[in-house]
């Protein structure tokens, strides 16, 4: 991981906006997401293959994914998750998420550029080898920075951004992605689908804004749970809630 001085990196990351980050406290917090819900009793706790009825899917033509929405979030490594809150920290667990092994945080940090910065952003766990930061399009309008849409893990030349925590900050010199959207599933649903990992596929919403959305990415794992991820500007314009379910076509 490649790290910049902040002041050339609030001056370079977009011209013309100016240095200035004047935070915006009304700004969406990361616990109106049902991935990051704390206190709402979100469907993010406990799910695993074992709970799935196969059988009655087969008998099922429709290939029905639930929807999981997605905040603006950030997964640290411990070398940056050291620098933002002191020596050999360790992160609190506060809510399990659907993905076997991931869970929301205690700490949050605030995420700034040349425009403004959103405070309260939720640290997703445990760490990772190299940080990365997941917003929408509608955020990097609000922060004054650019970023590629990118698979998770896929950070090479992605977006700068500046990260501060209690007892530090970065400038991260790539690290800033809008998550690609994407269907987790589970090995023995991937069967039963027909589909293999890294497949694309398109999937349709129903309601008033239905929408057709393509190039969604398959991921299959044992260790990931069915949930199509899309973040606040895509479940926005097609009216979706994390109650709501979309079919692959």
């Amino acid at each position: 991981m490649d790290y910049l001085n902040l002041d050339e990196l609030l001056k370079g990351l977009v011209g013309g906006y100016g240095n200035e980050c004047s935070c915006d406290t009304t700004v969406i917090d990361v616990n109106d997401s049902i991935n990051l819900d704390i206190s709402k009793g979100c469907s993010t706790s406990g799910c695993s293959i074992n709970d799935l009825n196969l059988e009655e899917k087969k008998a099922s033509s429709d290939k029905k994914v639930p929807v999981g929405i997605s905040n603006r979030h950030i997964h640290l490594s411990q070398r940056d998750l050291d620098i933002l809150f002191g020596p050999n920290y360790q992160l609190t667990p506060i809510k399990d998420l659907k993905q076997p092994g991931q869970f929301a945080c205690k700490e949050t940090i605030v995420l700034a550029g040349p425009k403004g910065c959103f405070e309260k952003v939720r640290i997703l766990g445990p760490v990772r080898p190299q940080t990365q930061i997941e917003v929408s399009q509608s955020d990097l309008f609000k922060l004054g920075l650019k970023a590629p849409v990118r698979e998770s893990g896929d950070l090479a030349g992605s977006g700068r951004a500046i990260v501060i925590g209690p007892k530090g900050q970065l400038a991260l010199e790539e690290g800033l992605i809008v998550a690609k959207r994407h269907i987790h599933m589970h090995t023995d649903e991937a069967k039963l689908y027909g589909l293999q990992d890294q497949d694309i596929v398109s999937v349709k919403t129903d309601g008033e804004k239905g929408l057709i959305f393509q190039n969604v990415l398959v991921r299959v794992g044992e260790k990931h749970a069915l949930e199509y991820h899309i973040d606040t500007d895509e479940a926005n314009a097609a009216g979706l809630s994390n109650s709501s379910e979309i079919e692959i076509i």
